[in-house]
Parts: C-alpha cells; structure tokens; sequence
C-alpha cells in the first residue's frame, strides 16, 4: 500500500464527508466521526499490522517514534496542504492505534461557529484568566482559537501559544504571535509560561491546564499584567473552581482561592450537539466574575455559582439550560438531545 496516498484519500473523504475524526486501527476498517457518529468505511479493506507501522512512519517524527515506545502514546501533528491533523498513535493490546482530529485551516469567527458576541469582551481585557470547558471534542481549541486571532485583528500584543501539539496555525498580523511546541520548544507547559516573564508577553494561550504547578503560575501570571487563556476538561463553572482549588494541597487551598478570585475573568463551557438540519451546534454557558463570584470562591460557597449564573443574564451571564432551550425553540436541536447534554434535568423542565 503507499500509505502517503492512502492518507491523502481518507483526508479527502473526510473533507467532502464534513467528518471531524479518524481513526485507525490493526483489525479494523478506517472508522470516521460525522455529526457526532462514529462510521466504518466499508469499502477500505481491514488494517493490518503492516498497515498501521506504515502510517505511524508518516505521521512520526524520530523523536516521538522513540518516546511512543517509551510512554506507549504520543501526540503529534501532522500537516497536508489542505488540513491539518491533530493526533495521537497509542497501543491497545500490543497494536497500534492511531486518532487524527481534523483542525481546520481557517479560523472562524464567533457568528460562523455560533458562539455569543459577549466573547469578544474578553479578548480586550488587559489582564486576567479565562477557561474554556467542557468534555473533550466539545470544540474548545476551535473557540480559543478564534479568541486568539481576535486580538490579533484587533490589538498590539505579543501572543505566546503553548500546545501540545500546536493546532491551529496562526499568521502574525497586528500582534506578533509566537507558537511553541511541548517537546519540540520547550519541555513542558510549566517551563514555557515561567519563561514567559523573561519574553514580553503579553497574552498566553495555554492548550491544557494539565498540572498544579501550570495552574499555579498561569494564576500568577494572570495576576501579574499578563491574559491567560486555557482550557480544563470539565462540565460547568463550578465544577471548574473546584477542581483547580482542589488539586493544590490543603495548605495552599486558601490562597489559590484569593488568587483565583481576584484574577479569573471568565468561565465558558460548551457542547456540541447534533443539529436537526445536520452538523453540530454549540450549547453554553458563561460565568462573569464580579464580586459575587469573587466573594462565593473566596468564602468556599462555590456551589452557589449556579444560582448566581440562572440569576444574572443581565450581566451577561448565560445559563446552559437556558442555552439548550433556546436551541430547542428555534429548531435547531431536539428536546431528547437537550436533555441529553443538561447537567439539571428539573431546570431543564422548567424552561423549556
């Protein structure tokens, strides 16, 4: 098989397909993701062993072919002239495997990805942490991407990414942007946003926040003139407090807590649910901090965020089940996927 072709046939697919994933697999046909749905490719024969050491030799550098059998999973990037790939090659039962998600090559904006204006509020900041959550696939590279090119429309600063790998890829405009891979450019996220203090930065985007020691400094960071962007994998708001504050130990809890409620901007969570029409739409909601957030994660009354959240659309906060329902007026999705993707079915009830 020429495996560079063979990829560049399943990229085309995907593209025409409107696909977001691939995988691939030793004993299995090529799987793709559409709106959410996984499907087997059954014209393309079943991958053997052979098949998946051929890939892996495209998508791999030497450098990560030697860490994938020393950590047994790598990630990696992988670029064609089309589409950009994000990826990762693990084993499972002692065969490869290999995941590759579709980064597109332009950046949308807010009203193309149906993402609230009240976004952009953010990106002029001039200091301060903002998190994007949700589960994983739920689009939250794609949303700070736009964020990011935002203020590279709009603002003279100097951009620092640090990914892992780097997705999407940016082209300096108004900002200067630089892009730095971890392992390619820098050990891990913790060195490049301690290092950042020493290059004039001006704003960060950290693709996870992965560790204590990350967290620590992007919230020193944020405290210290700088806005950081990121992302944690986690459902709402409040569990988002939460679990920064409790991944420090005890001792230090009290004063992430003052930390974090002096520094946070905002909190946008999202899901992508399957359209009636076809594709994905995105449900969210958005916590503001003001002095009632502040005084809730200070005073340990995080539990409190939600209310405050369904209580203050005035202020521009937006609660997901409000989100989900309006969805579901307009058409866009059904009632069974709103109840689906809420966290509170008896609000859920109330105004739908």
């Amino acid at each position: 098989m020429d495996y560079a072709k063979e990829i560049e046939d399943l990229v085309n697919l995907i593209l025409k397909e409107g696909a977001s994933d691939l995988h691939l697999s030793t004993g299995r046909q090529p799987i793709i993701r559409s709106a959410g749905n996984l499907i087997p490719l059954m014209k393309k024969p079943v991958l053997t062993e052979n098949d998946m050491k051929g890939f892996s030799d495209i998508f791999l550098s030497p450098a990560n072919k030697e860490l994938l059998e020393i950590e047994r999973d790598v990630d990696f990037s992988y670029n064609l002239t089309h589409a950009r790939f994000r990826g990762n090659v693990y084993y499972r039962q002692g065969v490869l495997s290999i995941a590759l998600r579709l980064i597109p090559k332009m950046i949308r904006t807010l009203q193309e990805l149906n993402l609230p204006p009240i976004l952009e509020t953010f990106t002029r900041k001039p200091q301060g942490f903002f998190l994007v959550v949700g589960p994983i696939g739920q689009g939250k590279t794609t949303t700070l991407a736009t964020m990011v090119e935002m203020i590279n429309q709009t603002r003279t600063e100097h951009i620092l990414t640090i990914e892992d790998p780097i997705e999407y890829i940016f082209e300096s405009k108004k900002s200067i942007i630089d892009q730095r891979e971890v392992r390619l450019d820098t050990p891990n996220f913790h060195n490049a946003l301690t290092a950042m203090f020493r290059e004039d930065i001006d704003v960060a985007m950290v693709g996870e926040m992965r560790d204590t020691t990350t967290i620590a400094t992007a919230v020193t960071a944020a405290e210290t003139g700088h806005l950081i962007l990121s992302t944690l994998h986690t459902n709402n708001a409040a569990q988002t407090v939460d679990r920064i504050i409790d991944s420090f130990p005890s001792s230090q809890q009290d004063q992430i807590r003052v930390q974090l409620s002096g520094s946070l901007t905002g909190i946008f969570s999202q899901r992508l649910i399957p359209r009636i029409s076809g594709g994905l739409i995105p449900a969210y909601e958005l916590l503001i901090n003001n002095n009632a957030v502040s005084n809730l994660i200070r005073e340990r009354r995080t539990h409190e965020l939600n209310t405050v959240i369904e209580t203050s659309s005035q202020e521009g906060m937006i609660d997901m089940n409000r989100s989900l329902a309006e969805l579901v007026r307009a058409g866009e999705i059904t009632v069974e996927s709103a109840y689906r993707n809420t966290l509170n079915p008896k609000t859920l009830e109330r105004v739908i």
